[in-house]
């Protein structure tokens, strides 16, 4: 039971990587790779936090594996690489936590208590440190696998 909903979760996560690759015009010929980027990024993250990892550790080694893969897809379909890495990571954007940061910020002007306020940099700091994982993860290889042809100076 616990498979079929981790699979259904990852079917799931690839529709937004999809749809956020409509929207910034990515060729048709790389829809399928967002999508299974989306899958792929989201089922691993969600693989990750089922073993007791962090959800901030998790989301790194995800971002970190899509980078390595959309570096070798962008070789091999001569394109750029964030055509497939963007789109990839946008199932795993923070939205819950930052929800909530924001909710509690609003309700702070009626008073702040410790509660809120306790409530308000918890969630604020997973959304960014899973922000910095996402940056860091899809920066990293790309950083690694680049040849240059010509030298810098």
């Amino acid at each position: 039971m616990l498979w079929i909903q981790w699979l259904f979760n990852t079917l799931w996560a690839a529709i937004p990587a999809v749809g956020f690759a409509m929207i910034f015009n990515v060729p048709r010929s790389a829809l399928p790779f967002c999508a299974l980027g989306g899958a792929l990024t989201y089922g691993l993250r969600d693989a990750l936090m089922h073993a007791h990892l962090s959800i901030e550790l998790s989301t790194f080694i995800a971002a970190t594996t899509i980078g390595i893969i959309g570096v070798f897809w962008s070789r091999r379909y001569v394109m750029p690489r964030p055509v497939y890495t963007v789109a990839s990571i946008i199932p795993m954007i923070p939205g819950t936590y930052a929800y909530e940061m924001m909710i509690s910020l609003v309700r702070m002007s009626d008073g702040v208590s410790d509660v809120l306020l306790s409530r308000f940099i918890e969630n604020g700091l997973h959304a960014v440190s899973i922000l910095f994982a996402i940056a860091f993860g899809l920066v990293l290889p790309s950083m690694y696998y680049t040849k240059r042809k010509q030298p810098i100076i």
